[in-house]
């Protein structure tokens, strides 16, 4: 570390689904890892308002199925919204109040947000006491929610949002292509044969690991599953994450067939990621990025309005996913990939050329690195 200055960082993030807290957990581990041990870790919409956030998760877990063009038609309605809109600051403000108590207790020396709620340049312009403060934005594409002048630095996940981000009047040098920080274990080499028997899956045939989501939200799992139950050198297995109804429901559906291995939340899914031969998924920021990192074939299946479906659209550009809407169309992208290994190449090589392994160690050497330059004062200490 130069200069000394960083002692104590504060790291905010939101926990709708499970992404932003992994990223959080991955800085804070790589932080511990350059010798800096004193890290909070702050769901600062929980901490202002369990009521208020409780009903908010709901609302955006129930949005997947019940409302996802209500929930599409509010992000695609705030997208280019201004920092300084009436509406903007008034999404900024949440959760300020508790906040500034959280600062003065914590006294951070630099605050982290993996979330869009930059909330700590208004607390610097209500106080006047400048908090150095960064964002690590975790989606694909932007929206203007992430973006406020005052933050010192941005760190991102591609060269193309890099540009977006300037575009919106952040200066260059201000944002880094850093990748999106995951665990470490999505960059190990792993023994397949010794995950193969922890799960007791076969060795044989095509592995193709569906995942529906922290919540087990995903549309039309049973159907889609019912197409690719037929193929005998298909082995799927199913993620539920924490949906136990949804897990119970497909064991008692699929507890007939060999090829079906029905699981609920799984804590090392780095571990599935690395013997499957593809994954469909929800195209959430942090799980594209950990199949990014183990160069796995993406097929995403009816995302919804949002920061996901334009997550999806811009790796489907990119070739790096495909794009599924019905069951029919999923089995064909799926049979596509896994018998037509040149395509099954191609799409492999277009995320190599997308990832950016070690993002959390990018982003916080890069912190340590030029604390003058995004001007690591303690002032608020003195």
């Amino acid at each position: 570390m130069t200069g000394g200055r960083v002692k104590k960082v504060l790291i905010l993030y939101a926990s709708y689904g499970d992404g932003h807290y992994q990223v959080a957990r991955a800085l804070r581990d790589e932080f511990r890892n350059h010798g800096i041990q004193d890290i909070v870790m702050i769901d600062l919409f929980k901490e202002a308002n369990p009521t208020v956030n409780a009903i908010a998760r709901y609302f955006y877990i129930k949005s997947y199925n019940v409302m996802p063009a209500v929930y599409g038609w509010l992000y695609y309605g705030t997208k280019h919204i201004r920092w300084d809109s009436f509406f903007a600051r008034w999404l900024q403000s949440y959760g300020i109040q508790k906040l500034m108590e959280i600062i003065e207790t914590e006294r951070p020396d630099m605050v982290i947000h993996t979330f869009p709620m930059s909330v700590v340049p208004e607390i610097s312009k209500k106080t006047g006491n400048y908090i150095p403060s960064v964002t690590v934005v975790t989606d694909f594409d932007l929206h203007r929610r992430w973006v406020h002048p005052a933050i010192d630095r941005f760190y991102v996940a591609t060269d193309d949002l890099k540009a977006k981000i300037e575009r919106a009047g952040i200066p260059g040098d201000r944002i880094i292509v850093s990748g999106i920080p995951v665990k470490p274990e999505f960059e190990q080499h792993l023994s397949a044969e010794h995950i193969l028997e922890k799960y007791g899956l076969a060795d044989q045939g095509y592995h193709v690991l569906i995942m529906a989501g922290s919540y087990g939200v995903m549309q039309g799992l049973g159907d889609m599953c019912e197409r690719l139950v037929r193929h005998s050198q298909v082995r799927m297995i199913v993620v539920c994450g924490k949906n136990r109804v949804l897990q119970q429901e497909m064991e008692h559906r699929f507890s007939a067939w060999p090829n079906v291995k029905i699981l609920g939340f799984v804590e090392h899914i780095h571990e599935l990621m690395h013997i499957a031969s593809c994954i469909v998924t929800k195209p959430g920021g942090i799980t594209l990025s950990e199949a990014m990192m183990k160069q796995l074939p993406i097929l995403i299946y009816r995302p919804v309005p949002g920061q996901e479906r334009d997550n999806a659209l811009y790796l489907s550009s990119k070739g790096a996913a495909y794009i599924a809407y019905d069951p029919q169309q999923l089995e064909g992208q799926i049979l596509e990939l896994l018998y037509d290994h040149d395509r099954w190449k191609s799409m492999r090589r277009a995320l190599e050329a997308l990832r950016r392994p070690h993002a959390a160690r990018t982003i916080v050497s890069d912190i340590l690195s030029y604390e003058d330059s995004i001007h690591l004062l303690n002032v608020h200490k003195a």
